[in-house]
C-alpha cells in the first residue's frame, strides 16, 4: 500500500543488461539446472509472478508518472513547511539525481525543540495518522546482535532523529496540511 506502484507480492526487473536478465531469471525460478530431473547447483528462489499480478503491474506503469508527481508534491509540501522550522529538516536530492519520493522522511533535533520522533509520532497516532520511525540499524537488530558491523553513527543517529510521514500518492492537500498542523504545534519551541 506504500508503495509508488505494486504488483501485489512480486516485482519486476528492467535493464538493459542480457545478462543480468538471464542470471535473475535464472534465480528466480529456483536456479534449477539444466537437467530431466530437479537439480540445483545453486540456490535459487521461487521469485515468479503470477500473470495476475503482472497484469496489475503493466497497467499500474501507466499511472507511474502521475504517481511519482504525487509523491514528490508530497515532500515538497512537507519541505517547504515542516522544512522552514529550525528544528525540521529534510533530505535533498543530490545535483543530477531525481528521487521518486516514495516515501518522505524527516529529521527532528530534538536539542532544539519540545518533542522529538517519539513524541511526534505519538501525537500523530491520536489523530489516526500512521508515521514511523526511520529503519533501525541492522545491527541493533535482535537478530543480529552477534554479528559483527561497521559503525560510525550516522544509521543510530538517523534511526533517533527520523520519522517517516504519511506519504501515499492519494493524500489531499487538506490531510497534508492537517499533518504540518500537528507537527507544527509539537515542534515549535
Amino acid at each position: 500500500g506504500n508503495k509508488v506502484i505494486t504488483t501485489s507480492g512480486g516485482g519486476a526487473l528492467v535493464s538493459e543488461n542480457e545478462e543480468v536478465i538471464r542470471k535473475s531469471r535464472f534465480l528466480a525460478t529456483q536456479a534449477r539446472d539444466q537437467a530431466p530431473h530437479y537439480q540445483h547447483s545453486v540456490i535459487g528462489y521461487n521469485y515468479r509472478m503470477s500473470n495476475i499480478c503482472a497484469a496489475i503491474g503493466r497497467g499500474q506503469m501507466e499511472v507511474l508518472n502521475q504517481r511519482i508527481e504525487s509523491r514528490r508534491n508530497n515532500f515538497n509540501y512537507y519541505n517547504n513547511r515542516l522544512g522552514a522550522l529550525e528544528n525540521c529538516s529534510f533530505l535533498q536530492e543530490p545535483a543530477g539525481y531525481y528521487s521518486n519520493r516514495w516515501l518522505s522522511t524527516m529529521l527532528i533535533e530534538a536539542s532544539n525543540t519540545k518533542a522529538d520522533t517519539t513524541a511526534i509520532r505519538l501525537e500523530l497516532e491520536k489523530h489516526q495518522i500512521e508515521s514511523r520511525p526511520l529503519w533501525k540499524p541492522l545491527h541493533l537488530q535482535p537478530v543480529f546482535k552477534h554479528h559483527p558491523a561497521f559503525i560510525n553513527g550516522v544509521s543510530e543517529q538517523l534511526f533517533t532523529k527520523g520519522l517517516c510521514l504519511p506519504s501515499g500518492s492519494a493524500l489531499t492537500e487538506a490531510q497534508l496540511n492537517h499533518i504540518c498542523t500537528i507537527i507544527e504545534s509539537n515542534t515549535i519551541n
